[in-house]
């Protein structure tokens, strides 16, 4: 199950990079980083899971066999930054497509 996992994880990077790499519309790069960035989570998570482990918000409990927490904790702060990355990339392709009229990388707006 693990390897599927980190399979999975792989395979979001490559098509994150793919997007960023050879699209030329600037929404799609975002969506292309906002991919990298669930790729990320996917592999913070997949590093906390134990197997019959349970959360470690039951600390009333005697099992000693709890999924790590630090993990989990780095998922929820990567996916705050992820959102704020994305919120200021599309802020700025909102400023690009306002002074140049596009949204592809390599359309030069004709001065009039």
């Amino acid at each position: 199950m693990i390897d599927l996992i980190f399979l999975a994880v792989i395979a979001l990077i490559v098509i994150g990079l793919y997007a960023v790499m050879f699209k030329r519309n600037l929404i799609k790069i975002v969506v292309g980083i906002n991919i990298i960035g669930s790729a990320v989570n996917l592999f913070l998570v997949s590093l906390g899971y134990r197997s019959e482990s349970i959360a470690p918000i039951f600390t009333g409990t005697e099992s000693l066999n709890m999924a790590l927490a630090t993990p989990q904790a780095l998922t929820l702060t990567s996916i705050v930054i992820n959102l704020a990355v994305t919120a200021l990339m599309l802020s700025l392709v909102i400023m690009i497509y306002r002074h140049y009229g596009s949204l592809d990388t390599l359309k030069r707006r004709l001065k009039e």
